[in-house]
């Protein structure tokens, strides 16, 4: 099991929105393989794996686009948001949109390395890789079971 507990006044925040970026971090280390350096992410994820809309959209590409980033990932709940932001900002930026976290990795990390030799080893299959449990703690205690994946 793998518990991360982040206070809510450690770090000014506007919300939950770095929950893929930390994720997908996680994801990062536990299998090896390396997040695209060229991509940004932003949006909550639930327990189950779903990515709800985010707030201060418009800032958040602006940041992106300073910071040359070629490819951002947002929720797809957030698409309709896109309207309101100026072209400048979205011209020479590639938007990606994630339901689920399975979305994000698909854009965000590198595929496996292929070693040299060629392995004997079947090829890891989704059902093959462990599960991973995760709990959410608020204010040092545990979330109830009735306030899960809000």
């Amino acid at each position: 099991d793998i518990h991360i507990h982040v206070p809510e006044g450690a770090t000014p925040k506007d919300g939950p929105s770095a929950g893929i970026t930390i994720c997908t971090s996680l994801i990062s280390l536990l299998t090896g393989r390396k997040i695209r350096s060229e991509v940004a992410m932003t949006g909550e994820v639930t327990l189950s794996g779903r990515i709800l809309p985010i707030g201060g959209l418009k800032e958040k590409l602006l940041a992106a686009k300073r910071g040359k980033i070629e490819t951002i990932i947002i929720p797809e709940k957030n698409r309709k948001d896109l309207k309101e932001i100026p072209k400048q900002i979205l011209k020479g930026v590639t938007i990606k949109f994630a339901k689920t976290l399975d979305d994000v990795v698909k854009v965000a990390i590198k595929p496996a390395r292929k070693s040299a030799k060629k392995s004997t080893k079947k090829k890891a299959r989704k059902k093959d890789l462990p599960k991973m449990k995760v709990k959410i703690i608020r204010n040092n205690k545990p979330v109830p079971e009735h306030a899960k994946g809000r």
